[in-house]
């Protein structure tokens, strides 16, 4: 009898147990990471100190880093979608390369979002 009754606690508690809570649910407010170079024209100079703005479509919501001493830079996006990609310029330069607009999945990690500026040649005066 007495068997009986503790074997009865321990289903009873392993009842009340209750494990990791599993899910294949997609998280559909997860985003993904966007990255990439910034270099000028010739494709050997890094441009340090760039702001980078990663624009998302369907909220317009934004997210900005700045490029660092290599040009590179890296922005967490909280949420799947497509992304414009902006990068600040200075006066006198141009995009010569842009990437596209860019599609995050859940978790996604989309490198070589590049782009590349030029300069335009200074004026001359008068001679």
């Amino acid at each position: 009898m007495k068997f009986a009754i503790a074997l009865g606690s321990v289903i009873v508690l392993a009842a009340g147990c209750r494990g990791a809570v599993v899910t294949t649910e997609p998280d559909l407010n997860a985003g993904g990471t966007i990255a990439g170079i910034v270099r000028a024209t010739s494709g050997s100079v890094p441009l340090p100190t760039r702001k980078v703005t990663a624009i998302h479509a369907p909220s317009g919501a934004r997210y900005e880093t700045t490029t660092g001493a290599n040009g590179g830079y890296t922005i967490k996006v909280p949420h799947q979608g497509r992304y414009r990609i902006e990068v600040e310029l200075r006066d006198g330069e141009a995009i010569a390369k842009r990437p596209d607009d860019t599609e995050i999945n859940n978790g996604d990690l989309d490198p070589g979002r590049d782009f590349e500026i030029t300069t335009a040649a200074p004026v001359k005066t008068g001679v």
